[in-house]
């Protein structure tokens, strides 16, 4: 299905930091990608880079083989890490604000996504738990007909409880023509739904390759073999 992210000697530096050292990577269509590293290894940066919100320092990342940008943003449905809608909004209103701004959204599927999440689209912004919240903006991102979808951090702020729902959420809900990367240091509860995995430290890319491929060589779990590589 061809390549939608690549990575070209991708660096990026805050002062004295390095948040991103001379990362090398290519993502292709119709897969589910694990970001997985402690935190502070990187991944908010690079998602935040892919998703055309930060600049690289040196390098490149290329979406569809263009650089993020106005293009790249009608291609690209990106969850951050925090909630970023107004307290006084009602949930009615982010759909509003998402109809407007993403051709590629879809109603329909959004309002059966907070139904199915048990979420009241009347309710404002403010009167939400947290993790409601979180699950507001995932059902957002989800809903829309992406080629890459950047989730930082989908599951850290929901209960161990909701987890499993929100990553069966993710699952029934993509393009899958599309490709989806989870930012995570929580990997026992996502690998069941990965295709590959990326281990990220300090900035650098440890490993890339496919879950099963992982599994078969090393006859573990990739959360045992991501412990046992950066020795948490």
């Amino acid at each position: 299905m061809g390549t939608i992210l690549q990575a070209q000697g991708l660096t990026k530096r805050f002062g004295q930091t390095t948040a991103l050292d001379n990362v090398e990577l290519s993502l292709e269509s119709g897969r589910i990608v694990g970001l997985l590293g402690p935190n502070g290894s990187g991944k908010t940066t690079f998602i935040k880079i892919a998703s055309g919100l930060l600049t690289p320092t040196a390098g490149q990342v290329l979406i569809d083989g263009v650089a993020p940008g106005p293009q790249t943003k009608a291609q690209v449905s990106y969850l951050p890490d925090r909630t970023y809608f107004d307290n006084w909004m009602k949930v009615s209103d982010c759909l509003e604000l998402f109809a407007d701004f993403y051709q590629d959204f879809d109603r329909v599927k959004a309002n059966d996504m907070l139904h199915s999440l048990g979420i009241d689209a009347s309710k404002t912004f403010k009167t939400l738990s947290k993790g409601t919240q979180e699950k507001v903006q995932l059902a957002l991102v989800m809903s829309r007909q992406a080629k890459l979808y950047l989730l930082d951090e989908p599951i850290g702020g929901v209960d161990p409880a909701a987890r499993d729902f929100i990553l069966d959420t993710i699952i029934r809900n993509y393009n899958e023509e599309g490709t989806v990367v989870i930012s995570t240091h929580l990997i026992s509860d996502i690998e069941k739904v990965l295709d590959d995995v990326i281990f990220l430290w300090d900035g650098r890319i440890e490993r890339t390759d496919s879950v099963d491929h992982i599994r078969e060589q090393s006859g573990k779990s990739v959360d045992e073999v991501f412990r046992e590589v950066f020795k948490c």
